[in-house]
């Protein structure tokens, strides 16, 4: 396609995004994801995933703004689930697409703010992924809508709409690997730690324990990140790229529990080849008689919106460049930034709080309000510590007692470091607010890299009944 010469380089760019293309790529992501997604529902419910995570918990960490995001109450979260798996089931099938698309973004997200601690990269992934086909046509060929409604039928889309899910995709393979430009990452740790736990592993197990094993993944990791979505891009790569793709997330899904982010990346890679190659492959569907294109109105206000969608893609996984420290440690503009698999901290945490005008201190047990799970993955993140010390003060208060202060021993290790102090221990937390500024209350990181290896962290002596927590993410 040619830029005619009266062309803006603006109006070549917007002729190109709404330049048509085989509609068949946006029907193959629309049905894999649908299916990964109805796989995804079904393994909660075998697990019973929802109780453990949404029922049985007294506390629910919450992300900063969505404190008013609650579990629906009784059997409600299973039915929100089964929801999420027939809207998945619709999506697959092409039935009442557009409704079911945004039944599943709404759904699938409201599930994921209900609780911080169970924030994954894949998760965050997925609600990207659900936005963005909510205002695909990709139901428009191969559907029961397009067979109920014929009229309706298209064989092309936009181009923009092909070019938005491969962007996304490469948004998280690209800032996955520019993550990995890390110091800790490129001296082979946190992976020295975890490759040792896969010794075991039929045929590879044995070259895991080696000492090259940590810098060849690692090294491996950041290179394969950074460079599979140009790769991809160029006809003459993209076939071996594409295989080592599918071998790399293969591997991940065998060394570490990923879910279902590994079949996620698969699907989106095959996004990179030509829009018709699921005609070509599924040569039961049939070529299109007559091509009928689906025309975008309002061309200028879709790509004011493409624009707008993309620059916070781009620009929000770089806010940690914003605070002080090291993100790793402080957490602190960490999430929603494809730090994926990135670190392991381990942590321990105890609460004290003291009644003000009775001059009485006690130390809480988290045993009463936490899970396991909870209390691991909050003794890592400061953010968490907080939320459950506001927590406290208002537990404390309901039962008569304040003005109170609480404060915290906690200390945590990253990547394998000798144990250190995580949050100033002279700071009330009560009367820190949650805000996005950085925390002062957070001690930095001084621990040099000198790992001791899978150290059991124990608690200061008056610090009883937490738990030890080993988070790699």
């Amino acid at each position: 396609m040619q830029p005619q010469a009266s062309e803006t380089p603006l109006a070549v760019f917007r002729r190109r995004l709404f330049a048509p293309v085989d509609i068949a790529i946006l029907v193959y992501f629309r049905i894999f994801f649908g299916l990964i997604l109805l796989w995804e529902v079904k393994r909660y419910f075998a697990a019973d995933w929802i109780g453990r995570y949404w029922i049985e918990p007294t506390f629910l960490f919450k992300y900063y703004g969505f404190e008013w995001v609650r579990p629906w109450p009784g059997i409600g979260m299973y039915l929100h689930f089964l929801g999420l798996g027939a809207a998945a089931l619709c999506m697959v099938l092409g039935l009442f697409y557009r409704v079911a698309a945004v039944l599943f973004f709404v759904g699938f997200t409201y599930a994921f703010l209900l609780e911080q601690t169970r924030y994954l990269n894949h998760f965050y992934f997925v609600c990207c992924l659900s936005f963005i086909l909510m205002f695909l046509p990709a139901h428009r060929a191969f559907s029961l809508d397009a067979w109920r409604r014929p009229q309706m039928r298209v064989d092309t889309a936009p181009a923009w709409t092909l070019w938005l899910l491969r962007a996304q995709v490469g948004i998280v393979y690209f800032y996955g690997g520019l993550a990995k430009i890390d110091t800790d990452w490129l001296a082979g740790w946190p992976l020295r730690m975890w490759l040792a736990d896969s010794r075991d592993l039929f045929l590879i197990g044995p070259y895991l324990a080696t000492p090259w094993a940590p810098y060849f993944f690692a090294w491996g990791g950041m290179l394969f990140d950074l460079l599979i979505v140009p790769a991809l891009l160029w006809p003459k790569t993209r076939w071996i790229a594409f295989l080592v793709a599918v071998g790399f997330n293969f591997t991940n899904d065998n060394l570490f529990e990923i879910g279902i982010f590994p079949w996620m990346m698969i699907a989106g890679s095959a996004l990179y080849f030509d829009p018709s190659w699921p005609r070509r492959i599924f040569n039961r569907w049939p070529d299109p008689t007559g091509i009928v294109s689906h025309v975008s109105a309002h061309p200028r206000r879709i790509t004011a919106l493409l624009t707008l969608y993309m620059a916070v893609q781009c620009l929000l996984p770089l806010r940690h460049l914003l605070y002080p420290g090291d993100a790793d440690w402080t957490e602190e503009g960490h999430l929603f930034s494809w730090h994926m698999k990135l670190r392991d901290k381990e942590g321990v945490a105890a609460f004290f709080i003291t009644d003000l005008p009775r001059a009485e201190t006690w130390e809480a047990d988290l045993e009463d309000d936490l899970t396991e799970r909870q209390a691991e993955k909050m003794a890592t993140r400061p953010e968490m510590v907080l939320q459950f010390a506001h927590h406290l003060a208002r537990k404390a208060r309901d039962a008569g007692r304040g003005p109170v202060s609480v404060h915290a021993e906690v200390y945590a290790s990253l990547n394998g470091r000798k144990p250190q102090r995580l949050i100033a221990p002279d700071v009330d937390l009560a009367a820190q607010p949650r805000s996005l500024a950085p925390a002062t209350w957070i001690v930095p990181l001084t621990e040099p890299l000198t790992p001791v290896g899978g150290n059991l962290l124990r608690t200061p002596a008056n610090a009883s009944g937490v738990f030890r927590a080993a988070t790699p993410h």
